[in-house]
């Protein structure tokens, strides 16, 4: 048991180096004690957005609880495939910026999410999604981490693909299995 946790934490810190080192030269807004970066690890940089931005003021069993309803989607044939295709997922737009050249080259045209037509809010809100909370952002990168590479956790939401704060009743939600609360987030799965 000992030798386990000795060689988690080395293999840990090998990362942690690793990665800040990575990050100074690949990631032009790379925050400090970050353990990865969109380039180095893309799909665990995706979910620890989706974390960070919806659950970072949660108990750490409401992170990993959002953590896994991310994952759980990509194992469901309803969902895209891949975790960033599955937080990126909305309906999109042409943004104002490239419409207005009708001779522009479709790889020149930018999309932007419309707001409110996504599958996680944060991603279609309006709002910057710069990180802000360096601490917070680590302990993001550490659930998506833990959750993808150790399977710590993995299951919490009992296959839940839906969840929703508890200041809201959404009307998905009566088409759904309710599964349970963790923090202020209530988690839903499809009816068998």
């Amino acid at each position: 048991m000992k030798l386990k946790v000795l060689i988690t934490a080395t293999v840990a810190i090998l990362m942690f180096n690793n990665a800040q080192a990575e990050s100074a030269s690949t990631f032009q807004n790379a925050i400090k004690g970050e353990i990865y970066t969109a380039e180095s690890q893309p799909e665990l940089y995706c979910l620890a957005m989706n974390i960070y931005h919806e659950a970072r003021a949660e108990p750490i069993a409401g992170q990993y609880a959002v953590a896994d309803v991310t994952i759980n989607r990509t194992l469901d044939t309803r969902y895209p495939n891949t975790v960033c295709e599955v937080v990126m997922q909305a309906k999109m737009k042409e943004s104002w910026k490239t419409k207005q050249y009708p001779d522009l080259p479709d790889s020149e045209r930018k999309y932007i999410p419309i707001r409110n037509k996504c599958q996680f809010s944060w991603f279609c809100d309006g709002r910057s999604d710069t990180v802000h909370d360096g601490d917070s952002w680590r302990q993001a990168q550490e659930v998506a981490y833990r959750i993808v590479v150790e399977k710590k956790f993995r299951g919490i939401t009992e296959g839940s693909t839906h969840y929703h704060a508890d200041y809201v009743s959404p009307r998905w939600a009566k088409a759904f299995d309710l599964v349970g609360r963790v923090g202020t987030h209530i988690f839903y799965r499809w009816s068998r």
